[in-house]
């Protein structure tokens, strides 16, 4: 399977977006007012898990693949949360 760079990328990216989120409603002081900044603390949780295990996939060659199916997993897991917490703060702010 040659998807795991492509998993390692975007979930590095992802991470990068859920701390932009997170900072942004902290310096504005919207934070009390959501439960979204603690929604992408989740989903920056799992967007590390992804990278760690996608980069563990990459570094094994494939001879783990609970490597790569955690990577899947997480990955997505991460991206639904991501949305929850965009929608989160779209509704309440």
């Amino acid at each position: 399977m040659k998807r795991h760079p492509h998993i390692l990328s975007a979930s590095t990216n992802l991470l990068g977006i859920c701390f932009v989120i997170i900072g942004g409603l902290k310096l504005t002081g919207q934070n009390p007012r959501s439960y979204s900044d603690e929604i992408a603390w989740c989903a920056a949780f799992f967007l590390l898990a992804s990278t760690i295990s996608s980069y563990l996939a990459i570094r094994n060659s494939d001879t783990k693949s609970w490597h790569a199916a955690t990577a899947d997993w997480t990955f997505l897991a991460g991206i639904f949360t991501l949305l929850i917490s965009v929608l989160t703060a779209a509704i309440s702010l």
